[in-house]
């Protein structure tokens, strides 16, 4: 008996060994970076603007940010979209492909041949496109879904880098109509579709600083500033886990976190267990206090921020848009660039204003005033800007 209970021991014992080797084992590959290659936002430039002959260059940068592994960029296959107010059918475009490999040739076929990117290294990606025709002066913007293949430790990867370049450009020096307000004057401000290649302050001294004077206010809404930082995600590139496909169904159909997908990208900011417990303690506020809006109180600040599909203009309709990353420094960048007071703000056609960031010198009860009847507008104005002119000095 007591050599049986031995073995049981034993048996139990080794049983909880490999247990133990093989949790260690899943926790060590659970926390392996795989294969971490990633696109930046790219930059981009015209070589030929032209009234019929636009001609582009977009560079990107692939870098592998594994620490000791190799990553192979093995496919990249760039695929153009143009957004224009009228039809397309005698606009022509090409498009071609060059590799930037560092201390290598690039081919000039169109192919791409296949790299190995070592750790913590980069190569680049040139694209680019030609544009021809009679009515290049309605394309707005051309939309290039950089298509890529990796491949490394965890397996092949096909992924997706979205690039926005502008290609309409509205009149900076236009004289545009101010609009009166008890307390202040505003004009809203037309822009081109601003993309992540676009910086805020550049684009204030584009189209503010000539219809600006001293002592006004600059306020730019919070959507257009999240896409320049690059804040944006399209769906495919969003897995919905467990928590996010379930909860979903709770919120309402015009909440943008009313699809996995939306929700998923809140989860991904503020972490799972934070929107669990706000989800839970803000159904019991409404079910038994009848107090609203706890949950987005305690699920973080993105909640009330994020748009979801077809919550902005065209490409963004595409796409799952946060809230922009640390608006009170971009307002102090756009005060430093351009010397106006300046606000981020998210403002609806329901007469509600919330202020994300201002400097020092503006006062809230004048913005809430000021845009109290939305005069950006929440359709396809490409009015993101709004500058503001108080009757008196603030």
């Amino acid at each position: 008996m007591n050599i049986l209970i031995g073995v049981g021991i034993a048996i139990a014992g080794l049983g909880g060994f490999v247990l133990f080797l093989w949790l260690l084992f899943e926790w060590q590959y659970k926390t392996r970076q795989g294969n971490l290659l990633e696109f930046d936002s790219g930059v981009w430039q015209f070589l030929t603007y032209e009234p019929e002959h636009y001609r582009l260059e977009l560079l990107l940068t692939a870098t592998n940010h594994t620490r000791n592994l190799d990553v192979f960029l093995v496919e990249v296959n760039p695929i153009l979209s143009l957004l224009s107010s009228d039809n397309l059918d005698e606009i022509h475009s090409k498009v071609q492909l060059r590799s930037r490999h560092p201390n290598t040739g690039s081919r000039n076929d169109n192919y791409w041949e296949s790299y190995i990117v070592n750790p913590n290294q980069s190569t680049g990606v040139e694209i680019q496109i030609d544009l021809s025709g009679k009515n290049l002066e309605e394309l707005k913007t051309a939309w290039v879904r950089v298509c890529y293949t990796i491949y490394g430790p965890a397996g092949r990867e096909e992924k997706i880098k979205h690039c926005i370049i502008p290609l309409q450009f509205p009149d900076a020096n236009q004289r545009e109509r101010w609009r009166p307000t008890p307390d202040a004057d505003v004009l809203p401000i037309r822009t081109h579709i601003l993309s992540a290649g676009d910086n805020p302050v550049e684009v204030m001294q584009r189209y503010v600083i000539s219809h600006a004077q001293a002592g006004d206010i600059v306020t730019i809404a919070e959507t257009p500033i999240a896409i320049m930082q690059g804040n944006f995600y399209h769906p495919s590139d969003i897995k919905p886990q467990w928590l996010a496909k379930r909860l979903c169904y709770y919120f309402k159909s015009t909440s943008s976190l009313a699809t996995a997908c939306g929700l998923q990208s809140l989860i991904n900011e503020s972490g799972a267990w934070r929107v669990a417990f706000a989800f839970v303690v803000g159904s019991l506020a409404k079910a038994i206090f009848r107090v609203p809006g706890v949950f987005y109180m305690l699920a973080g600040e993105q909640a009330r921020l994020i748009d979801d599909v077809t919550g902005t203009l065209p490409p963004y309709d595409q796409f799952i848009v946060l809230g922009p990353k640390n608006p009170q420094a971009v307002v102090d960048e756009i005060k430093a660039g351009t010397g106006l007071e300046a606000a981020i703000v998210d403002v609806n056609d329901l007469r509600r204003v919330k202020v994300l960031a201002s400097t020092s010198g503006v006062s809230e009860n004048l913005l809430n005033q000021a845009l109290l009847m939305n005069p950006a507008g929440n359709a396809a104005e490409q009015t993101p800007i709004v500058l503001i002119r108080p009757n008196t000095p603030t």
